[in-house]
């Protein structure tokens, strides 16, 4: 039986395999995870909205029905196109895994713009373990304040700045702003929550960069009325523990965001030198117009890993793309011809906080209430499986409808590993 090898089960990868549910194949999916990731959804895990579970099911149940797929937990660390082998890394034991037909589907990560080192006092999110850290250091940082002696103690621990004004950093601080000028009301003794200053960078002159004038103004004025201290055209020069650097200034932060790039997976570059490839600046595979590699008409490379005709880096590109490399895999075994990928643009949307949201639908731009019910109602609808729909609903709810945040379990070991970091590292101010 041919069989197809799918490499992340992320939006793309997991809309291939379901694809090919009545295909005559056998599909292999590898992942570095045993988890399914509604991505869009990791900032409300992190504000306290949404447990992890309810955004990441498991990969084998999800696919529990299915009975030509398998699952495979490890990680991809070398590629033979020539004998089509991957080599995979599971726990610490290499395997092989041949296939007829691979598609490739890792994904994209943080990008820091060559400065690495800012990843540990400023952390992306782009995986559930960065959500958890950063909601162990926003609840923590609260929790911190409470502590402190003074209004000028608290005051770093409850300046929260987030860096990258596009829709995962507008979302972030909405929520953030949100948190402590509602859901947080009277939990504390010692200060007011709502003292929190949240501050949102950007090196560029506007928020949300991609979408309509009109939306982005909107986005503007909503988060300026949260209370989100908004700097445009700022550069980020350092960061550091206690906060970060600026052009012509410092902020002292104790909790820094950072969601102002990404870059292509690495295994996208690695397998682009096996085939014979090239990447582009983010590091992501330049492919056919129906997402084969050139030369390679078994290799394909889908969603944000993939590079073709410009398209964005959003969830539907990748669902859409994935879909479309399984079809061309069984039409190929069926004797008919390739099609090439057309995607078909179904708009895109960023939630501001509660009640508010900004979409943008061909000629269609919402902001506001409607919005923010239209927002709602595409992402219950692309989430996988009734159990995690129905307790996202319940979730919301309480955040939205009440005035709490069910999901703010943080561990002693995070926030007394913040308190050792800070206390080891040397005071750029006073």
């Amino acid at each position: 039986m041919h069989r197809v090898v799918i490499v992340g089960c992320g939006f793309a990868g997991l809309f291939a395999a379901k694809a090919l549910r009545h295909s005559p194949v056998e599909v292999v999916v590898v992942d570095r995870t045993n988890h399914h990731l509604f991505q869009p959804l990791l900032y409300q895990v992190a504000t306290g909205v949404l447990s992890e579970g309810d955004i990441a099911p498991p990969i084998r149940d999800v696919l529990r029905r299915q009975s030509n797929a398998s699952v495979v937990l490890g990680e991809v660390v070398d590629v033979d196109v020539d004998a089509r082998e991957l080599t995979i890394d599971t726990l610490g034991t290499a395997i092989k895994q041949p296939y007829d037909s691979l598609i490739v589907a890792t994904g994209a990560s943080q990008s820091y713009f060559g400065h690495d080192e800012y990843a540990l006092h400023a952390p992306g999110m782009k995986t559930i373990d960065d959500a958890l850290e950063l909601r162990g250091r926003i609840f923590g940082a609260f929790e911190i304040a409470e502590l402190k002696p003074d209004a000028a103690a608290r005051e770093p621990w409850l300046t929260f700045a987030v860096i990258g004004a596009g829709p995962t950093g507008v979302e972030l601080a909405g929520q953030i702003a949100e948190l402590s000028h509602r859901a947080l009301r009277a939990n504390f003794r010692h200060f007011d929550p709502a003292n929190a200053r949240v501050v949102l960078l950007d090196a560029l002159d506007t928020v949300l960069p991609s979408y309509p004038e009109r939306l982005r103004k909107r986005a503007h004025r909503d988060l300026e009325r949260l209370g989100v201290e908004i700097r445009l055209g700022t550069r980020v020069t350092g960061v550091d523990a206690r906060g970060l650097d600026v052009e012509g200034g410092r902020i002292e932060a104790r909790t820094k965001i950072w969601a102002a790039g990404v870059q292509a997976s690495p295994l996208g570059r690695l397998l682009a030198d096996r085939a014979g490839a090239t990447v582009d600046r983010s590091g992501r595979v330049q492919v056919q117009p129906d997402c084969s590699l050139p030369g390679h008409p078994e290799l394909f490379v889908v969603g944000d890993l993939m590079a073709l005709n410009s398209l964005p880096g959003l969830a539907e590109v990748a669902m859409q793309s994935g879909h479309h490399a399984a079809r061309t895999i069984t039409r190929r075994l069926q004797g008919q011809p390739p099609r090439a990928f057309h995607y078909r643009d179904l708009g895109t949307m960023a939630t501001i906080a509660r009640f508010r949201a900004v979409v943008s639908v061909g000629r269609l731009q919402i902001a506001g209430l409607l919005g923010w019910l239209m927002w709602l109602v595409v992402h219950v609808a692309f989430m996988t499986g009734f159990k995690n729909r129905l307790a996202a609903l319940a979730n919301w709810a309480v955040a939205f409808l009440g005035h709490g945040r069910r999901q703010r379990t943080i561990t002693k070991q995070q926030v007394f590993a913040r308190v050792d970091a800070l206390e080891s590292s040397p005071a750029k101010a006073a």
